[in-house]
């Protein structure tokens, strides 16, 4: 008797719902003027793919190469109760030679 084998559902994200937020430190602008490269938080079910495709429509560049990282949530305590922040994934694209993106 065959097993029944669920289809998978892929979720359509919009290009707004992947890039959450730019992520500015220091670290982040030396790229952003050395390298080209911008870092953002994002959508931790968005692929490699998902991310270029977003920061090309929102932002109106090319692309190159996008690096994506899985970041483990920290502990923290407040008083006696421990807790512990999200999980979350970061993206650093880097765009053609000829594009930047202006934050400020």
């Amino acid at each position: 008797m065959p097993r029944h084998i669920p289809q998978t559902t892929t979720l359509e994200l919009e290009p707004h719902q992947i890039l959450l937020r730019p992520l500015v430190t220091e670290k982040g602008m030396h790229r952003s003027t050395r390298h080209n490269a911008y870092t953002f938080e994002v959508n931790r079910l968005a692929s490699k793919s998902d991310i270029r495709q977003a920061v090309e429509k929102l932002f109106d560049v090319k692309v190159e190469k996008v690096h994506t990282q899985n970041r483990k949530g920290k502990p923290r305590r407040t008083k006696q109760q421990l807790g512990h922040t999200s999980d979350w994934k970061k993206a650093i694209v880097t765009l053609n030679k000829e594009h930047n993106i202006e934050f400020f």
